[in-house]
């Protein structure tokens, strides 16, 4: 397979993986929602830097750490379901959360840049893709491994970009939706609090079943 294919291929692999809800997807609609525009754009530029320090990790061998010793990835399973579940109980404690004008924070953008950050490198498929997948696209012959990850990178990034930043400005126009519609807003809440809980709940399971294992 020639440089441009496996280009190609891999666009195609972060799409699919991009593109299927989960943590990161809740997070910034969870944040464009209830900031708009900016905060979500926060979120989305926290999730990247995410990924940019999972590529750095993988490049200076964290991830080989991880596979070497088991124990340190059910700990950080363990670690981001429980805030995964806290996420979850804000959302389910105010049915009003995504109601404008209710009694609630908004954050500051470089608060959520944070916490968008934290979240991603909390996320276990992350860590398993930058195991089981990534290095499937390094060719020695094609080059300095440096680069193409750096390459790979960026295809990632952008694509992170694109599939977040179109989700966070369709988001934050549904405020105005949600002040004429403050029964939607509140189980909108719920099923973003439900769907974080569950999350949690099976991060945890995980970690549970690889700890018998």
């Amino acid at each position: 397979m020639n440089q441009a294919a496996n280009l190609w291929l891999y666009f195609a692999v972060v799409f699919g993986i991009i593109a299927l809800p989960g943590l990161d997807m809740a997070f910034v609609m969870a944040n464009s929602m209830l900031g708009g525009r900016r905060a979500g754009m926060a979120a989305v530029a926290g999730i990247i830097a995410g990924g940019f320090c999972h590529l750095l990790m993988g490049a200076l061998g964290a991830a080989v750490v991880l596979q070497l010793w088991p124990q340190l990835f059910q700990y950080m399973l363990l670690g981001g379901a429980i805030y995964i579940a806290w996420m979850g109980y804000t959302f389910l404690r105010s049915s009003a959360v995504f109601t404008p004008g209710a009694a609630r924070e908004v954050l500051a953008p470089t608060v959520i840049f944070r916490r968008a950050m934290l979240t991603s490198l909390l996320n276990p498929k992350a860590y398993i893709f930058m195991l089981a997948i990534f290095p499937q696209f390094l060719k020695p012959g094609q080059g300095p491994l440096w680069l193409q990850s750096g390459v790979l990178g960026a295809i990632t990034a952008a694509t992170q970009a694109a599939v977040y930043g179109a989700l966070a400005l369709a988001a934050s126009q549904a405020t105005l939706w949600f002040a004429r519609n403050p029964a939607a807003a509140a189980w909108t809440a719920r099923a973003i609090g439900l769907l974080l809980l569950l999350t949690a709940a099976l991060s945890a399971a995980q970690a549970w079943k690889a700890s018998l294992a």
